[in-house]
């Protein structure tokens, strides 16, 4: 009872707004149209958790949500289609319209070449997954970080959200994510293993192996940094020609 109550006071404290939004990178009407079912929309959150974890992952990216689209049936808000899926400090996890961070500085992450069937896996876990509480065991470890200049050597700073309670009904927002990807067999950031190839002709040669980093290790910058996410950037999606800018000294 007693660590119920400190973890909803502290996640209300971690979820007070403390900078402004970054300045957005394209326009609303961009997004809108640059999204597809599947993507990850990376967010520079504004509150006291996101500087930790921006300080942690020395990372512009401090959260991550599912963008699933008005045809997963996510139901809506005030009249809005709820197209996003994200791990939420106080609420768990939720669905919520674009338009919630319609002022963010956001980041499109795509996975290459998914089908129908995958996007519909990725649905019905997310959906699965509703409700499901975030991971405050990982929000106590974060906490401690909080300070200006924590004592936390860089090689360890990545490590620290990865404590987590093993609790397979909690989540933290990239963990979430990742989870659903990785049961789709979709590389985020997997460990590669370089192995002698099995060809007498050929002494040299070598072959990889794939294996999946656990999903707690990840965060939203991993996104980001993976060689098997495209990034979209929704103001050079259509049309773009610099020559049409009305640059003032003109």
């Amino acid at each position: 009872m007693l660590l119920n109550w400190l973890s909803r006071l502290l996640a209300a404290y971690l979820s007070k707004q403390i900078t402004r939004h970054s300045i957005r990178t394209s326009t609303w009407e961009a997004l809108q149209e640059a999204l597809q079912p599947g993507d990850v929309l990376l967010v520079e959150g504004d509150t006291r958790i996101s500087v930790a974890i921006k300080y942690l992952t020395q990372s512009t990216w401090s959260h991550a949500a599912l963008y699933l689209g008005p045809e997963a049936g996510l139901g809506e808000a005030e009249g809005e289609p709820r197209v996003l899926v994200e791990a939420d400090l106080q609420e768990g996890i939720r669905t919520i319209p674009l338009s919630f961070y319609r002022h963010a500085h956001t980041r499109i992450c795509r996975p290459v070449g998914l089908s129908e069937n995958d996007i519909r896996q990725l649905t019905d876990y997310a959906i699965s997954r509703m409700g499901h509480q975030y991971d405050m065991k990982n929000v106590f470890d974060l906490a401690r970080y909080l300070f200006p200049t924590p004592p936390v050597p860089t090689r360890y700073r990545h490590k620290l959200l990865a404590f987590g309670s093993g609790d397979p009904t909690r989540a933290i927002c990239s963990t979430f994510i990742a989870e659903g990807f990785q049961l789709l067999r979709y590389p985020i950031l997997p460990i590669v293993r370089t192995l002698p190839a099995d060809d007498p002709d050929c002494e040299d040669c070598v072959m990889e192996r794939f294996r999946l980093r656990h999903h707690s290790l990840f965060t939203p910058r991993d996104f980001d940094a993976s060689p098997y996410f495209r990034i979209v950037k929704p103001t050079i999606e259509t049309d773009f020609d610099y020559r049409t800018i009305d640059w003032e000294d003109q």
